[in-house]
Formats: structure tokens, C-alpha cells, sequence
């Protein structure tokens, strides 16, 4: 498989030809800028440490169905975080779309339910 040129946001195939990576650094830096400001806030420090410790309680323990997302949220929310995602252009569209079609092809090599055709809804126009 041929290297990324922007291996901090790109996909690859695991070494062992079983499944696929999404790396997407940007989304852990602005994770971690969001919530520091956030933290720095004299006001608000104290919810955002309340949320982190109640978030840590449930990674150290075995969480009830929902209470990971749950705590997961309180923290975002505490943290004024917004929604997780990267803008791209159209080179970097073109770019992701080359490399994932390399990743999944190796994926669906041995895996004939891989390789069947995704049902595709066409485009409606609305009044």
C-alpha cells in the first residue's frame, strides 16, 4: 500500500490485512485545545473537573449500557465542546477516497460479503 501524503489524516490497512485505520490527528488536537480552554475558565473549571473525574470512574469500572456515552457528553458538554470533525477540500475528498478504496479492496479480497454493492439512494428533490 502506498504512504499518505498527509498521514496525520489519512487511512491504512493494519499489517495483518483484517481491517483498516481512520487517522484523523486534527480531531484530538482540537479535542484537546477545546478542552483546555474550556478548563482554564475560572468559572467553569470546576464542572469540567466534576465531569472529568465522574468520566474516569466509569472508564476504571464496568459501565452500565449508555453510561460511557453518558459520561463521554457530561464532559463535552462542561467543556463547551463542539462536534468532532475536519473540514476538507476537494484534493483532500479526492485523496481520502483513493486511499480508502486501496484499504477496502485489500479488506474484501478474501471476504465475498465485502465486496458486494452498497445500496445507493438516489438523489430526491424536495419541494
Amino acid at each position: 500500500m502506498t504512504q499518505s501524503t498527509n498521514p496525520q489524516l489519512s487511512f491504512e490497512l493494519r499489517a495483518d490485512w483484517l481491517a483498516g485505520h481512520l487517522r484523523a490527528d486534527q480531531i484530538r488536537t482540537d479535542t484537546l485545545v477545546q478542552l483546555v480552554a474550556q478548563w482554564a475558565d475560572p468559572d467553569a473549571r470546576d464542572e469540567v473537573l466534576d465531569a472529568l473525574d465522574s468520566l474516569a470512574e466509569v472508564v476504571h469500572s464496568t459501565p452500565r449500557e449508555g453510561e460511557l456515552d453518558a459520561a463521554v457528553e457530561a464532559v463535552e458538554s462542561a467543556a463547551s465542546m463542539e462536534t468532532a470533525r475536519i473540514e476538507i477540500d476537494g484534493w483532500t475528498a479526492r485523496r481520502l477516497f483513493s486511499e480508502l478504496a486501496e484499504v477496502a479492496s485489500k479488506l474484501s479480497r478474501f471476504n465475498p460479503l465485502a465486496s458486494r454493492a452498497f445500496p445507493v439512494q438516489k438523489n430526491r428533490r424536495t419541494a
